[in-house]
């Protein structure tokens, strides 16, 4: 499992093992890494160009000391100090023996725009509220060069803790991040700009529980529900659908598609749309008499092409199982009915209906996913799935926050939601938990995504048929 925790807990992990080593023997770690992911990168060290820029905290200085290195190695090292009286006075002693230069700010555009290689460190994990004005022009530049740009533990500009960027930010190809993520490396919009990440372990002793954890194939094949011997549909899980309506019928299909492939034994649905699904998928228990009346399930989803079908909503929250809400469900349903289910709750909202539940713009919540989940499931006491560039699971109690590291653009595309709440509310009946359930069902649910896409467009029942491939291939 991919971990990342916050600043304060990496500061508190740094003192820690630094009042254990000799002094600098914790920047000399992290810069022998930096200067190591570099020179990989470069490919021939001999002879290139290689430009640091140079704040004034320890980014720098661990900018330096890699620089240094590179140097020794025959680089043309040049330095570009963005605050001359406060750079780190050793590491620049060491570039300078090394052979390596150091330019004034004024030549720095130039140089950076001509490097092979540009080495951001100009703002640490404690950067806030964006780059100072003197800043934004290198970073600019960066992002014009010809050469790669490699960030020291996070591009400068981005907010660690939170993902946020506020203004410019450097757009880095590959970050080199020391002891941990951090969580801005993990969450749009700021995992936009790190480009690929690569972790060097400095030795770090760090707390049980992270701020977030992203889920990889072992992770995900140890949570996926298999049948015994002795398990028959009933004993594996029945997933009821309450969705569509005479105007949307295929949210329907959508929804059962997806419970169909979640592990579930079997799959009721309940709604307008029944012809519909039995006309796709004959395997579903299909009833027009409303929830209360349609049989035995461990779980519902509700929600899917609803329209303004209020009674069901209500006729689902008040059963004592699992429930997923999606879609139109998220706007029908009685927050203080949601409060105070026994029974879990799952809601999987995009930015928008979360804006609209938050009763905050929809740029608010796509500007800050990580605060957006946490405050939704705080007021709802529900666990939220919040779907995006990076989709985000987010329990009442707070806690680790699940970050997904699956997925593909072209999982924008109208009905995929639904088949990922079918697959989210098949994965409850079956016995998962809905922080387990919502996180499984939104890994596989990207990971068919990009199956399905291979680089081209897809609808939304190609990702659900894509979902045992997925499935095999978690298992391996």
């Amino acid at each position: 499992m991919r971990t990342a925790y916050s600043v304060e807990t990496v500061r508190t992990a740094e003192r820690e093992l630094m009042a254990r080593l000799p002094e600098g023997a914790l920047m000399q770690r992290a810069a022998a890494g930096l200067a190591a992911a570099c020179a990989d990168l470069l490919g021939r060290v001999y002879g290139s160009r290689v430009v640091l820029l140079v704040g004034s905290g320890d980014n720098g200085g661990d900018a330096l000391y890699a620089g240094a290195r590179l140097a020794r190695r025959g680089a043309g090292v040049t330095a570009v100090p963005l605050a001359p009286e406060r750079t780190h006075a050793a590491g620049l002693a060491a570039l300078r023996r090394a052979g390596g230069r150091v330019a004034g700010a004024g030549r720095g555009e130039a140089l950076v725009e001509d490097a092979d290689l540009v080495v951001d460190g100009i703002v640490g994990i404690g950067g806030k509220g964006g780059l100072r004005p003197d800043a934004v022009p290198l970073a600019a530049a960066a992002g014009r060069s010809r050469g790669a740009v490699v960030a020291v533990d996070l591009p400068s500009g981005v907010d660690a803790d939170t993902g946020e960027v506020h203004g410019v930010a450097v757009r880095a190809d590959l970050t080199v991040t020391f002891g941990t993520h951090k969580p801005g490396l993990l969450i749009d919009p700021a995992r936009e700009y790190a480009g690929s990440v690569r972790l060097v372990d400095i030795g770090l002793e760090l707390p049980d529980e992270p701020e977030l954890e992203a889920l990889q194939h072992l992770d995900v094949a140890r949570l996926l529900p298999v049948p015994r011997a002795e398990s028959d549909k009933y004993r594996r899980g029945v997933v009821g659908i309450a969705a569509g309506s005479a105007r949307y019928p295929g949210a329907a299909v959508l929804a059962v598609s997806g419970a169909l492939r979640g592990g579930a034994g079997a799959v009721r649905y309940v709604g307008p749309a029944g012809d519909a699904v039995i006309a796709r998928y004959p395997e579903t228990l299909v009833s027009d008499q409303g929830p209360k009346r349609a049989g035995r399930v461990q779980a519902w989803v509700v929600g899917p092409g609803a329209g303004d079908d209020a009674a069901t909503v209500a006729e689902v929250l008040a059963a004592d199982v699992p429930v997923l809400i999606d879609a139109d469900g998220l706007r029908l349903a009685d927050a203080e009915v949601v409060r105070g289910r026994r029974a879990p709750t799952l809601m999987t909202p995009h930015a928008g209906e979360a804006a609209a539940l938050l009763g905050v713009e929809r740029g608010e919540v796509e500007g800050g996913r990580l605060a957006a989940a946490r405050e939704l499931a705080r007021r709802y006491g529900a666990t939220v799935l919040l779907k995006g560039s990076t989709t985000l699971v987010a329990d009442s109690g707070g806690g680790s926050v699940r970050v997904n590291p699956t997925g593909t653009g072209w999982l924008a595309t109208a009905g995929s939601g639904d088949v990922l709440s079918g697959l989210g509310g098949s994965l409850l009946a079956a016995g998962l938990s809905a922080v387990d359930a919502g996180s499984v069902g939104a890994y596989l649910h990207g990971l068919a995504g990009r199956l399905a896409a291979d680089g081209a467009p897809v609808g939304a029942h190609d990702v659900a048929d894509a979902v045992p491939e997925a499935w095999r291939n978690v298992l391996g």
